[in-house]
């Protein structure tokens, strides 16, 4: 049963309030094996896909996961892959039904279904090749959110004159957010930000070596920028890719609801 159906209940009489709330309270978690509860409610609730994070999870218990996600929401994210993990996917699901990303690490695992299509566009910039990994996370966690995503890799600061034309690209797009990744100094998201009119998420990525390295450096400049962005944590990919096809969701959904309320008033 779900909220639809609870609340229909409610209205028609055959179900009162107190034992509404109890089935409200229980929507959306799925147990498995006392380790896991997944919330295949989240998107509905929260608008950010569920996601299974493969790392420190044994192969099996990531499989059974998985197997009950795709049960309850026709496709299952899975991220920070190992060779083990990989492995027992395939042989779990079969290579028709598992969408493997070698650069992200991630596997999405699926009925059938298709991702849905929101009409969001993301736009997904990197500093260097070296940050692509990061990138693609971001833009397969942006593209299972139903955005349309661009790329733009390898135009950093070091080489600045890649950068005008891949963005006025991006721009045509008209994207409703742009994840840029960056290393090392981490200067691209300020840049970015000082040269587009929608909202920047910063996501450093651990490239780099010796004082600062491992991202450091790249986090803290990205905190310290005096052009306006939001900065996610060093390597948090999926954070970065929910949140900006959160935004551009969020402006799609607003667009339409403008446009529906204009033709009413029209008719």
């Amino acid at each position: 049963m779900d909220l639809t159906d609870i609340l229909r209940a409610v209205k028609e009489g055959k179900m009162d309030l107190e034992a509404a709330e109890k089935q409200v309270r229980g929507l959306g978690f799925v147990s498995y094996a006392n380790i896991a509860k997944l919330d295949s409610h989240r998107k509905s609730r929260t608008g950010i896909i569920e996601a299974i994070l493969a790392d420190c999870k044994e192969p099996e218990d990531v499989v059974e996961i998985a197997r009950v996600m795709v049960t309850e929401s026709k496709r299952a994210l899975i991220t920070r892959v190992s060779t083990k993990h990989l492995e027992a996917l395939k042989q779990a699901f079969g290579q028709d039904k598992l969408e493997w990303n070698c650069r992200a690490r991630t596997v999405v695992i699926h009925d059938g279904t298709p991702a849905p299509r929101t009409g969001g566009v993301v736009g997904i910039i990197s500093a260097g090749t070296a940050d692509i990994p990061a990138a693609e996370e971001a833009r397969v966690v942006a593209s299972e959110m139903g955005c349309e995503t661009i790329t733009a890799y390898d135009v950093g600061v070091a080489g600045i004159h890649r950068l005008i034309p891949e963005l006025h690209k991006l721009k045509s797009m008209m994207p409703g957010a742009i994840v840029v990744a960056a290393g090392r100094e981490g200067t691209l998201p300020t840049i970015v930000s000082g040269l587009v009119d929608v909202p920047v998420i910063g996501l450093p990525v651990s490239t780099g070596y010796g004082a600062g390295g491992g991202g450091k450096a790249a986090l803290l400049s990205m905190l310290q920028s005096c052009s306006t962005l939001a900065v996610v944590n060093i390597d948090a990919g999926f954070v970065a890719g929910a949140y900006a096809a959160r935004i551009a969701n969020m402006i799609t959904a607003a667009e339409a609801r403008g446009k529906n309320e204009n033709e009413n008033q029209d008719g």
